[in-house]
């Protein structure tokens, strides 16, 4: 086969796919300088529910990271080191939300049980997972993709992370946004009311073995 037809055959199975199989299909990941798509929904901080508005946190970066399921291993890994470093990226005035299709009850007793005190998200319709093309990550399970999204001060895709590591990817983060340093003296506004009063930072054990999600 040519180079030239090559595209062209990548483009027809494309369509197929969507066509005939619809569950498979999945929406292009956004890229460096693209609008981040807004979303209004409710999240699970801690113990309580509270609405979350992606407009609220303009002015602050925004960590948005997408995963397959609570309480696998890997996670659980990502989850807690995010947890364990959270503290280092509310000091910069940097938010991290978590989002995968998991249900309230889930998140709850995620949440609870490894002391996660930073939102997660509920995308029941999976629409905040379809615009940010992180849907279908597994499709026979329609479970999210491993990604994440950093959101500039102004609303636009700073950095994308299509491949991660779930035990090092919060290190990676609070390296790469320069919160392993001191933080500066005046931080950027604080996080709005409802979402405020992060949870438990104790350090907890998380699951050793490693997994596929």
């Amino acid at each position: 086969m040519s180079r030239c037809a090559r595209p062209l055959v990548i483009l027809a199975m494309s369509g197929f796919i969507s066509l005939f199989f619809p569950w498979l299909a999945r929406a292009e990941m956004l890229k460096v300088g693209d609008p981040a798509p807004d979303f209004s929904t409710t999240a699970i901080v801690g113990d309580t529910t509270v609405p979350v508005r992606l407009a609220d946190y303009r002015g602050r970066k925004v960590v948005l990271y997408f995963y397959p399921k609570d309480s696998t291993p890997g996670c659980t890994k990502e989850a807690c080191a995010f947890r364990d470093g959270d503290a280092k990226l509310q000091a910069w005035g940097i938010m991290v939300l978590g989002c995968s299709i998991d249900g309230a009850d889930a998140h709850h007793s995620f949440a609870k049980k490894y002391g996660l005190g930073f939102p997660l998200l509920l995308d029941p319709d999976k629409k905040i997972a379809k615009a940010y093309g992180a849907d279908n990550g597994i499709p026979i399970l329609g479970l999210n993709r491993r990604v994440t999204y950093v959101i500039g001060e102004d609303g636009r895709i700073l950095k994308v992370y299509p491949q991660v590591d779930p035990s090092i990817h919060a290190t990676q983060i609070i390296h790469d946004l320069g919160a392993d340093l001191p933080p500066p003296v005046a931080t950027a506004t604080a996080t709005p009311s409802a979402v405020a009063t992060p949870g438990s930072k104790k350090s907890r054990s998380t699951d050793d073995s490693d997994d596929s999600q």
